[in-house]
């Protein structure tokens, strides 16, 4: 593992804003301290896997998001070879309860939300017509 990085080497970090957009198009899995979405890349030949972390503002000061970032780091960095599939793009968005979890709860739920984004029936976000939510009725 490199300085700085905070993946295993056969891990990439996502960086782009567009490749974090992306990602939302695809699979969620919801639990008290995350969001996790994963999406598989259609692109032939592409074998790598890359992940990233969101905390935001909503989270806390930089104290507390800085914290929540190096545990879910950790727990990333912990997982079991194999884990996390080849191919797709995972991106954890960090919730408040991440900051006060127990680390062994944090750390169940990464791997119970990751397999909960590879079962078959959980379908893909199906994508959203441009325009307003609602139609305005005529008068």
């Amino acid at each position: 593992m490199s300085a700085g990085s905070f993946m295993p080497a056969e891990v990439q970090i996502l960086r782009r804003r567009a490749d974090f957009l992306r990602a939302q198009a695809g699979r969620k899995a919801v639990r008290q301290a995350f969001v996790l979405r994963a999406r598989h890349r259609d692109e032939p030949g592409v074998n790598v896997t890359r992940a990233g972390l969101t905390v935001s503002r909503k989270t806390g000061g930089a104290v507390q998001r800085n914290r929540i970032k190096r545990r879910l780091r950790h727990i990333l960095r912990a997982l079991e070879p194999g884990t996390l599939q080849p191919g797709y793009d995972y991106v954890v968005i960090a919730r408040p309860a991440a900051l006060t979890l127990s680390f062994d709860l944090l750390a169940k739920d990464l791997e119970s939300a990751i397999v909960s984004v590879h079962r078959t029936g959980n379908a893909p976000r199906p994508a959203q017509a441009a325009g307003p939510a609602h139609k305005m009725g005529s008068r």
